[in-house]
């Protein structure tokens, strides 16, 4: 991800051609002031960031989503009357901004939402086109040393298995149960942002509910992951493969756990099928893995490196476990070299 500076730069630039000048008249550019923009409206990013990727399951579309907003209420901040306060302004444009981009777009998915388990060929690409979800790096959200009044993003509203979950929802009850259930707008509120009625915004939430409640109904008890409980977990997992020693996951994996990696169609639930394939088909020799501990998504994580013929480790993806007290209930690789560089790790290892 960029980092903050140079996002800022990429919108100043934008901001400051002649082009979008040329759009304003002369007395909004006047009231146009960047020190008080920014000032108004920096500190909200990483809350929109987090609502844009639970909008669309990718961390970057949510940013070129996030720096449209931006755009946006720069544009219109000549007009902005106070009649909101700046965060739901913002929020305003951004959910807009995400139902627009939504329309003509395919529904992100795990492999687990296309089908059951071991109903495709092992290791079998989905021959249709398919948007698959991508995991978020908490790096991404860290509040900023120096902040100490910046807002804390919940660890479960960016949850792997809630964003799966909220992707099958229709685009509108899908704003509506996170401005009202996560982001804590009134009805009204809600209503307002999405120009609809309150009675809408009631219905289209019971709707939502009970659509999660289907697809997820007794979501597990996630551990923290900075909880030793949780890092001993992901350590074994790592160690597993870059010993390539699947015994070790017996002491890892949950009886019910699941494996599914994209872009992969065949995923796996319990643990014996899960340790089976792994073996038969992923850990060969020791040495071929390399994983480095992270977290992502409000879960424990690693990014993958695996050796090359030439013997050289290049990044390969990520892995996010979902770990319990009673071990890891659900492991989701994502087999996408540019991950590597996503997370902020080399694209090679020494």
């Amino acid at each position: 991800m960029s980092s903050q500076n140079e996002f800022d730069a990429t919108v100043a630039a934008r901001l400051d051609t002649s082009e979008h000048r040329a759009t304003i008249p002369a007395a909004q550019q006047r009231a146009a002031d960047p020190d008080r923009f920014d000032a108004e409206t920096r500190r909200f990013r990483r809350e929109l960031l987090a609502h844009c990727y639970r909008m669309v399951g990718s961390p970057d579309d949510a940013e070129d989503l996030v720096q449209e907003t931006y755009l946006r209420a720069w544009r219109a901040y000549p007009g902005f009357g106070g009649r909101a306060s700046v965060r739901t302004w913002l929020y305003t444009i951004a959910t807009n901004v995400c139902l627009t981009a939504l329309r003509p777009r395919r529904m992100r998915v795990l492999p687990s939402g296309l089908g059951g388990p071991g109903e495709s060929p092992p290791n079998s690409i989905a021959a249709e086109v398919v948007s698959w979800l991508e995991p978020l790096p908490d790096a991404w959200l860290a509040a900023p040393d120096d902040d100490p009044a910046a807002v804390t993003i919940g660890r479960e509203s960016v949850r792997l298995a809630l964003i799966a979950s909220l992707q099958h929802l229709p685009a509108r009850q899908r704003a509506i149960l996170l401005l009202r259930e996560v982001l804590a707008f009134s009805a009204a509120e809600t209503a307002d942002i999405l120009e609809t009625t309150p009675t809408a915004v009631k219905s289209g939430l019971q709707r939502a509910r009970a659509r999660l409640d289907e697809l997820d109904p007794e979501p597990a008890a996630l551990l923290e992951p900075a909880d030793p409980r949780a890092r001993a977990l992901l350590d074994g997992y790592i160690a597993a493969f870059e010993r390539s020693d699947a015994s070790m996951l017996e002491q890892v994996l949950r009886a019910d756990a699941t494996l599914e990696s994209t872009p992969f169609r065949d995923w796996q639930a319990g643990r014996a099928g899960c340790i089976a394939f792994l073996d038969r088909y992923v850990l060969g020799a020791p040495g071929d893995w390399r994983m480095l501990a992270t977290t992502a998504n409000g879960q424990p994580a690693a990014v993958i490196y695996r050796r090359d013929a030439d013997g050289v480790l290049r990044g390969y993806g990520a892995v996010v476990l979902a770990a319990t007290a009673d071990g890891v209930t659900s492991v989701v690789a994502f087999h996408h070299a540019t991950l590597v560089t996503t997370f902020g790790y080399p694209e090679t290892l020494a």
